[in-house]
């Protein structure tokens, strides 16, 4: 069982769910643990498993999962520390765990941006192509002044080919840090929330206020929320689901930078609608959170949250998933629609089709044997021919034997380069 923590990161790869870090009462952890999802277990009792140990302490980072293999994390910038010291460490920005073998590796990165070492409170996402996309972020030190140490660029890691680039974002009022970041599967990233500077001091963003940046043509954008008013917060939790909602959690109030409330509720965002709402929840609830890890596996949201019935749960159970089936404006009962709806009917298809050819041509090939074994050629003695001599008649299914006559237009033809006495044709 892990000790309490904040300000770990998480990634979800397969049904194993990776904390990395955080901080703990005593020290920046560099421990490495995971839940294995798999099973159901009940919540009070996670099923937690140790992994190899980070080379580093570590905290405030981000992390994300390659597509690319599924099985490499990414971890990107963060509060670096020499392992189980005090003493910070930045000598990369980058680390690499391949959760197949729990190897740790740093990368060799090209174009590398050296105003990124020491980068911390921001998140990252990664795109179906391998490009990690990491916004603004604050440095640690001079006690985190967001006035003076805030960036608002764009930091873009291409994982296929080690190359760092940078895009920097004009707008002065975007936030900066500890904001929600999800991608849409058309390629937008939804910033929600956060902390962003001015002359008079800290903002917190307004809840209703969403930015948005186009990963494929690197342009910005602003969407106003309509619906309910949801608070301003920093270091929530948000998750997408299959249905294009964003649902966030927890999160805190700050005075300054100081915290002065945390929350405990729950709200969704409609990315199609761009409406905010706060659905009635059941269940016993959770406590308030901030700085915390949120992860959504089939219809749960890893804290505890039943996201299909808006239900906090004591225990999770493994869903069963039911792919939907693509309508079309035929009744789709003919085996047609269904291998064109189904691919994987079409595949049951083809596979039964060749079968049963398979199965003919073996038939085929045990009868004509059976055939050549019922008609198996038949040697016999004939009058006036040497004792070893023969004439072989085949494919004949009745043998005339010496003495008896055979039909008037019978004939035996040598083969096998049998002498025959006399001429070509032979009687008896």
């Amino acid at each position: 069982m892990p000790s309490p923590r904040r300000s770990q990161t998480s990634t979800l790869v397969g049904t194993r769910l990776y904390f990395f870090g955080g901080q703990t009462s005593t020290i920046t952890s560099n421990e490495v643990w995971y839940l294995e999802l798999s099973n159901s277990f009940n919540i009070s009792t996670p099923p937690w498993h140790n992994d190899v140990a980070m080379p580093v302490g570590y905290s405030f980072g981000t992390s994300c999962l390659s597509p690319i293999n599924n099985s490499t994390v990414f971890l990107i910038g963060g509060r670096i520390l020499i392992a189980n010291t005090r003493n910070y460490s930045y000598t990369s920005s980058v680390y690499k765990f391949d959760s197949n073998t729990s190897q740790w590796t740093t990368p060799t990165i090209n174009t590398f941006n050296p105003s990124f070492v020491a980068r911390n409170e921001m998140q990252a996402v990664i795109d179906n192509n391998g490009k990690i996309f990491v916004f603004g972020g604050i440095n640690h030190g001079n006690n985190d002044n967001i006035t003076t140490t805030a960036y608002f660029d764009m930091n873009v890691l291409d994982i296929t080919t080690m190359t760092w680039s940078i895009t920097t974002q004009p707008q002065s009022d975007i936030t900066y840090a500890d904001y929600s970041a999800t991608l849409l599967p058309n390629g937008l990233i939804v910033y929600i929330g956060g902390r962003s500077a001015s002359s008079s001091g800290v903002n917190l963003t307004n809840m209703a206020k969403i930015q948005i940046f186009d990963t494929k043509s690197y342009v910005w954008s602003t969407k106003f929320a309509d619906g309910s008013n949801i608070a301003s917060r920093v270091s929530h939790s948000a998750v997408l689901t299959q249905d294009g909602n964003i649902i966030i959690y927890g999160g805190a109030k700050l005075n300054n930078s100081v915290v002065i409330g945390v929350f405990s509720d729950i709200a969704v965002l409609n990315t199609n609608s761009w409406i905010w709402s706060i659905p009635s929840i059941s269940g016993a609830g959770a406590p308030p959170l901030t700085l915390h890890s949120a992860t959504l596996y089939k219809n749960y949201m890893i804290i505890g949250f039943d996201i299909q019935n808006y239900t906090w749960v004591t225990t999770f159970n493994i869903p069963t998933t039911k792919n939907p089936t693509k309508q079309t404006q035929s009744n789709g009962n003919s085996s047609t629609d269904q291998a064109i709806n189904n691919p994987s009917n079409l595949y049951i298809g083809i596979g039964i089709g060749m079968g049963v050819v398979v199965l003919a041509v073996v038939l085929f090939v045990i009868g004509f044997f059976i055939y050549k074994n019922r008609h198996k050629q038949e040697i016999i003695e004939t009058p006036g021919t040497p004792k070893n001599d023969h004439i072989r008649e085949t494919h004949i299914s009745t043998v005339y034997k010496p003495g008896i006559p055979p039909p008037a237009n019978y004939e035996l033809t040598p083969t096998y380069g049998v002498p025959v006495p006399g001429n070509n044709h032979h009687s008896s």
